[in-house]
């Protein structure tokens, strides 16, 4: 919990910082998760002890120069590499897309369901729904969940429509056990 909100109030600053000079420091941090996901041994140096501190922050200046990182996103990776925070910067990350989106009007979230595929008619009245319920431009993707009998989970943000066939059997199990 400290972590998530030490990560918020970077990720705070580095937006704002970043509006302050013109910078998408969310394009940047996005550009940057790509690359440290498609390579393990960047992962390897940047978040395993195994690495100086120097190391660490050679290796990133130079995958810095490479994506053309503006100086704010290199000097605070280099920052959390000499305070030895940088096992934070996931979360950083994740904070600043999530105000980036935020400020946006954008809401990321997530349909479950048994099936392979969902149903585009279908999804686009459940982002129409969330859209007239809470004003914002969801963003869904479906994930299927073998876990589920039938029907669909919906989960944006803090809120849950579960319309799951699982869920209405347990709601009817409950009503009947507490007559």
């Amino acid at each position: 919990m400290k972590e998530q909100a030490v990560a918020r109030v970077y990720a705070k600053s580095l937006l704002e910082l970043g509006d302050d000079n013109k910078v998408n420091i969310a394009d940047e941090l996005t550009k940057l998760t790509e690359v440290i996901n498609k390579s393990n041994e960047l992962e390897n140096v940047l978040f395993l002890e195994l690495f100086t501190l120097e190391e660490k922050k050679t290796v990133f200046v130079e995958v810095a120069k490479k994506l053309s990182l503006s100086a704010i996103t290199t000097e605070t990776v280099k920052f959390l590499i000499d305070e030895k925070r940088i096992g934070i910067l996931p979360l950083i990350i994740k904070e600043v897309i999530v105000m980036d989106d935020d400020r946006r009007g954008f809401m990321k979230g997530t349909i479950e369901g048994s099936d392979a595929q969902i149903d585009p008619a279908f999804k686009a009245k459940i982002e129409s729904f969330l859209k007239n319920k809470l004003g914002r431009e969801p963003s869904l993707n479906y994930v299927q969940n073998s876990n589920l009998s039938a029907g669909y989970k919906v989960t944006v943000e803090d809120l849950q429509l579960d319309a799951s066939l699982d869920n209405q059997l347990e709601q009817f199990k409950q009503s009947i056990l507490s007559e």
